[in-house]
């Protein structure tokens, strides 16, 4: 894994500051977080009221929590929302009551195999109340009464998601998409996010602005994704590739889940560049499970997105769990992502076709000084080779990255033999 990098401490920084929020699909907890988020990258918010029909769903209402707590017969909270925002099933209805014990387990749920761990739970679309636990605190608790609070509200307001654009050269789009609905869960999804905001700023500071226009989506899970789907229906075919960003910073080796297509661009992307930067890595078939790639690759609208991870959904003892805290991820891991993408995104940009402007037999390069222009380099040979291949894929037919994978020479080089033949006027975008 590569050195710790200041990216990669500013990211980790950001993950604390977001760590002890309280957020859901809807609320303040998800506006205060994309407020933080705004500070890195401007924002363009959207508040899509409760109600409205997205797709097959509805804008459900917003929650919002103040307070929650379970205090036995001396005052003390056993169980406390401030503490934790784990604490409580994520939203949960008002409650106000004294409860003995025994009335209270049924909404009471723990981690019996990790019995030091908080569970994270949630009962979005029923009106359920409850409270999350460590077992060890559970089997402390003697029996009695016990006061039960959850100063919750419940009602009509809005889903909240965000964007941010980093302009391109072209209309065509790149979304990178990461979900902002989940609470101290410092790997699902807070390192996500900070890969995402530090991505959007390493492209915006290029020299050059980027081939494509990027567009980054910060958005509740599944109903966010959904919502930006039917607010944007129109305008979709935009999108020409795609990628979801989670489960960042863990110290698993990385895993790209390719597209419901399976041979999408982005799909041989992220194979080409995690093969040849020879990481430790993995590349998994789609599955309609996981993250929100399941809901741009829905086939309506069989986008060519996939997803990046380190280790993948629900495959960490540490996931939904309290043990998922800013010390479970790293600033080496979430830097070594950030590096992927930036990688995988150059090779995307620069990704095009050529025609041979001179396609009858082998032009001579040493009269138009490319083979002087080698001269001294210890990969000239390589150097070399890559303008031939380029040369004899150059037919409008074959990208770069089919140059690469065919010649077996590295992108960076058969992307450099191309500049140089356009340069030399012998090949044509």
């Amino acid at each position: 894994m590569a050195r710790m990098t200041a990216a990669g401490e500013r990211m980790h920084a950001l993950v604390e500051r977001l760590y002890p929020l309280c957020r859901s699909i809807t609320g303040d907890g998800v506006r205060a977080t994309l407020e933080i988020v705004g500070e890195y990258v401007p924002l363009q918010m959207h508040e899509v009221p409760t109600g409205t029909p997205v797709l097959d769903w509805t804008v459900p209402q917003e929650w919002n929590i103040r307070d929650a707590y379970v205090a036995d017969t001396a005052g003390n909270r056993v169980v406390d929302f401030a503490a934790s925002s784990l604490h409580v099933l994520g939203y949960s209805v008002p409650v106000a009551r004294t409860m003995t014990l025994a009335e209270l387990r049924p909404h009471l749920h723990t981690l019996p195999d990790h019995p030091d761990w908080v569970p994270y739970r949630t009962s979005y679309y029923r009106p359920e109340w409850g409270f999350c636990l460590a077992q060890n605190t559970l089997d402390a608790l003697p029996d009695g009464d016990y006061e039960v609070r959850i100063d919750s509200i419940l009602a009509d307001g809005h889903l909240t998601y965000a964007e941010h654009v980093v302009p391109g050269q072209v209309p065509d789009e790149v979304i990178v998409s990461c979900h902002v609905c989940h609470p101290s869960l410092a790997n699902d999804n807070l390192a996500g996010i900070a890969v995402a905001t530090f991505l959007a700023q390493a492209l915006a500071e290029q020299e050059q602005p980027p081939y494509y226009t990027y567009r980054f989506i910060y958005a509740p899970g599944t109903i966010g994704a959904i919502t930006w789907l039917a607010r944007n229906a129109e305008r979709v075919d935009r999108v020409k590739h795609g990628l979801v960003l989670a489960c960042a910073g863990d110290p698993g080796q990385l895993t790209y889940k390719q597209s419901r297509r399976g041979d999408a661009e982005i799909d041989r992307v992220l194979r080409h560049v995690l093969a040849a930067s020879e990481r430790a890595h993995r590349v998994e078939e789609f599955t309609p499970y996981g993250y929100d790639e399941r809901q741009y690759c829905s086939p309506g609208f069989d986008l060519g997105v996939g997803s990046l991870s380190r280790t993948p959904y629900a495959g960490y003892p540490e996931y939904h769990t309290s043990a998922d805290n800013p010390d479970f991820v790293s600033p080496e891991a979430m830097e070594d992502t950030l590096a992927v993408c930036r990688e995988a995104f150059a090779v995307l940009d620069r990704n095009r076709r050529y025609v041979n402007l001179s396609p009858y037999g082998e032009p001579q390069l040493g009269r138009r000084g490319l083979y002087d222009s080698l001269g001294g380099r210890s990969d000239a040979k390589e150097a070399q080779m890559a303008m031939l291949w380029v040369l004899s894929l150059s037919d409008g037919e074959h990208g770069l990255l089919d140059v690469a994978e065919r010649s077996g020479l590295p992108f960076e080089t058969v992307a450099a033999a191309a500049d140089a033949l356009h340069g030399a006027g012998l090949i044509k975008a």
